[in-house]
């Protein structure tokens, strides 16, 4: 028992139910998200894709004071060759969450391209410069599919089992681009495997962007290194 790692906006525990093994996290993110969250790994179980299940309290409530009991997820990192199974873990989310409607207050990189918050993304907070830069990248993605993303699919949050791949940790979930997604699959299969070339560099510079804005306040020397690899940045600004 005890803080397992994670990000730098919630508090992750392992504890102990007898023997068995859980993850409880405490959000700042309002009931009606945790709702949302709740609902959308209720959706992915049912069609299949292996996520972690929502432990209620004893009173039949699945989230309380913003803290979410959900069950172990088995299983071990990516390696090399599990990057396939990775992509279609991916590919049948959005197949199955096309038409969601949007996690309360978060807004998808479209959106952001005409308001200043969402999720954690805060334009408001970017100097003008960095915000059109942001924009700029999102609207790359223009005429690609939408559905809901998994918003933070590296190696810490998969894990691999003689089953496939699932995928834990889904506080940054969101309806969004799906390309946002596949962007950052390791380079070691080949990208046209996943994304046609120029989707998959539009989608890793949004994907630059987006984590440029979302960090801006709390991760700000991470910020502003994802920031400069869109456009040269002065460090005055």
């Amino acid at each position: 028992m005890g803080p397992l790692g994670g990000g730098n906006r919630n508090a992750v525990l392992e504890v102990r139910r007898g023997k068995e093994r859980l993850a409880a996290r405490r959000s700042p993110r309002s009931a009606a998200s945790l709702d949302w969250e709740v609902g959308l790994l209720d959706h992915l179980a049912r069609h299949g894709l292996r996520v972690p299940a929502v432990i209620p309290a004893r009173d039949g409530r699945r989230h309380v004071d913003g803290v979410v009991v959900l069950s172990w997820l088995d299983g071990s990192p990516p390696g090399p060759g599990d990057w396939p199974a990775v992509a279609a873990f991916l590919r049948r989310l959005h197949a199955v969450t096309a038409g969601w409607p949007q996690r309360p207050g978060f807004a998808s990189t479209r959106e952001l391209i005409t308001v200043d918050r969402g999720g954690d993304a805060d334009l408001s907070a970017m100097p003008p410069g960095a915000v059109s830069a942001c924009r700029a990248a999102w609207r790359r993605l223009a005429g690609t599919p939408q559905a809901v993303v998994h918003g933070d699919p590296g190696p810490a949050n998969i894990r691999i089992t003689s089953a496939g791949a699932g995928l834990l940790d889904w506080d940054e979930a969101r309806v969004d681009y799906t390309d946002l997604d596949l962007a950052d699959l390791p380079e070691g299969d080949p990208p046209s495997r996943y994304l046609p070339p120029a989707r998959l560099a539009a989608a890793r510079s949004a994907v630059r962007a987006w984590e440029a804005a979302s960090g801006w306040r709390a991760e700000p020397s991470y910020a502003r290194r994802q920031l400069a690899q869109l456009r040269p940045w002065s460090r005055n600004q």
